[in-house]
């Protein structure tokens, strides 16, 4: 099964017959063509992405853009979205076993996904075909009751933005937890619904997990539980549910984590920012790695070198780049801040989108950093000794201290509000950019 634009209509007059070609492959390039060997879980799992894309969670109102990012890689396919208040990421990705086509060639493009698309996968029963067609200025989706396309559509600024968080955040996430199918039916389904604002907290409990108001060793943080619904639609496909984030302790703060659903030939996952209110945009998880004054020439250099296989191997790269796996992750985050690097938990490995790399982004996303260059050029960082330094911004003096895990505490507004858990401040990272190496 192919779809194919035409160039034009063809017509029939008194001249005779004139037939229109499509204009080959060069006028009509794909990135994938072929069916998906597991339809139901298939349709499925893009109707989930698109249901969080089509989702505010905080404040909700009525659903508005339906945008998925669709990636075509070496041997698979992604399709990713967030939420409309960016505080969670979707992500259905198709394996090896889960394509039965041809991947012609590799990118990126973001679609739109109007009701005739998720009416058509809804339908999808049975033994019923789903065949795919993703080119870098649509997707084609064809069913029994025939073909959708779906045009290329502008991507949020927001979603680069939460886009560079996410990966950041998730690289440093571990299995915590593994739940059967049966098991993680039985656990999801008796969670809080609606629009639930609590944070809990998931703690292993045998073969299931446990809710708790606290932390603990082993808890997973669940912010917003209501927030999991995505993944309920695919649960009778799913042979298992796996569970990802960082370690806490007592004590430990709001974190974000990945819920991920495997259904063999396909992995369905949905990561929660920290509180149902925070959106990953504003997360400020970048900004330690871009504050290097080699990471700009680093990330032209990486990018340069990036590859379309399924994940990326960062000691290969600094091997290439001639530069240490530290900077080369460092680099990864500045080519995240335009969309161009994700994060696979499953893999512990980062994956390669091609969108649009705009060196100056990092600046124009990340206000703080730019303001702390500002306090640099100004004079207005004064090293105290013992990691301590006094900032003077204007007719104010900050103190910033260094913490013995190598975080920074400020007298700022900023830090007394967050206290760093979303980023340092502008005045804290102006120490850290001026701290001898």
């Amino acid at each position: 099964m192919q779809t194919l634009r035409y160039l034009g209509p063809s017509v029939l007059d008194m001249g005779g017959l004139a037939l229109q070609t499509s204009g080959g492959p060069a006028l009509n390039p794909r990135f994938f063509s072929g069916f998906l060997t597991t339809p139901r879980a298939a349709a499925a799992g893009l109707l989930a992405v698109a249901e969080v894309a089509r989702t505010r969670y905080f404040q909700p109102v009525a659903p508005a853009s339906l945008d998925p990012v669709v990636t075509g890689s070496s041997d698979r396919l992604r399709f990713e979205s967030f939420s409309g208040c960016c505080g969670v990421y979707a992500r259905l990705d198709v394996l090896p076993p889960g394509l039965d086509g041809e991947i012609l060639d590799h990118g990126t493009t973001n679609v739109d996904v109007n009701p005739p698309l998720r009416e058509a996968l809804a339908r999808v029963a049975g033994l019923d075909p789903l065949h795919l067609a993703v080119g870098p200025d649509d997707l084609t989706v064809s069913t029994m009751d025939g073909a959708v396309v779906e045009k290329k559509v502008p991507l949020p600024a927001r979603w680069l933005r939460g886009f560079a968080e996410v990966h950041v955040l998730a690289a440093g996430f571990e299995p915590l937890a593994e739940l059967s199918a049966a098991d993680a039916t039985a656990f999801l389904r008796r969670l809080p619904g609606g629009n639930d604002r609590s944070v809990l907290w998931a703690v292993p409990s045998g073969r299931t997990l446990r809710l708790t108001s606290r932390p603990a060793p082993g808890a997973v943080c669940l912010a917003g539980a209501g927030r999991l619904a995505a993944l309920r639609g695919a649960l009778r496909f799913a042979t298992g549910l796996r569970v990802y984030g960082p370690r806490v302790g007592a004590g430990s703060a709001p974190v974000a984590s990945t819920w991920q659903l495997d259904a063999r030939e396909l992995r369905l996952s949905v990561t929660l920012s920290p509180e149902p209110y925070r959106g990953f945009s504003g997360e400020g998880a970048v900004l330690a790695a871009l504050a290097s004054d080699d990471v700009a020439d680093d990330a032209a250099l990486v990018g340069a070198l990036l590859s379309w296989d399924p994940t990326i191997d960062v000691d290969a790269l600094a091997a290439d780049a001639g530069i240490d796996a530290g900077r080369v992750r460092a680099a990864l985050t500045h080519l995240g801040t335009a969309g161009r690097v994700g994060y696979d938990v499953a893999d512990g490995a980062y994956f390669h989108r091609s969108l649009p790399y705009d060196a100056g982004r990092a600046e124009r996303d990340n206000p703080r950093l730019t303001g702390a260059r500002a306090l640099i050029e100004a004079g207005a960082v004064s090293a105290d000794g013992d990691g301590a330094a006094t900032i003077r911004s204007g007719p104010e003096i900050y103190r910033v201290r260094r913490r013995p895990d190598g975080g920074y505490t400020c007298t700022c507004a900023w830090w007394a509000k967050h206290h760093g858990q979303r980023g340092p401040c502008k005045h804290a990272l102006a120490v850290s950019m001026t701290a001898p190496r």
